[in-house]
C-alpha cells in the first residue's frame, strides 16, 4: 500500500532532530518510495517508531532516515 500522511505524527522535536511515530496496516514500510510523499517532513538521521501490520500481526520497529534527496526517502532498521 501507499503511505498515508495521516499515519505519521511527531513525538519529539529538538535541535533539528525529530522522533516520529507511524501506525499503519501496511506490513512493510521499507519498500522503495514508501515515505517519498513525506520527503518535506523527514530529515536524515530522524528516528521513526513504526507500528506496522496493525490489522494483522502487529510489530514495532525503530528506523532511522538514511537518505532524503530529490524527494526520495530511504530508511533502515535502527541498529
Amino acid at each position: 500500500m501507499a503511505f498515508n500522511p495521516s499515519d505519521i505524527s511527531v513525538l519529539a522535536y529538538a535541535n533539528n532532530f525529530t522522533l516520529w511515530h507511524v501506525a499503519t496496516t501496511d506490513a512493510d514500510v521499507t519498500t522503495e518510495g514508501y515515505f517519498d510523499t513525506a520527503a518535506e517532513l523527514l530529515r536524515v538521521n530522524d528516528l521513526v517508531i513504526a507500528n506496522v501490520d496493525t490489522d494483522g500481526t502487529p510489530a514495532t520497529t525503530f528506523y532511522v532516515v538514511t537518505g532524503n534527496s530529490g524527494g526520495n526517502v530511504t530508511i533502515a532498521a535502527y541498529a
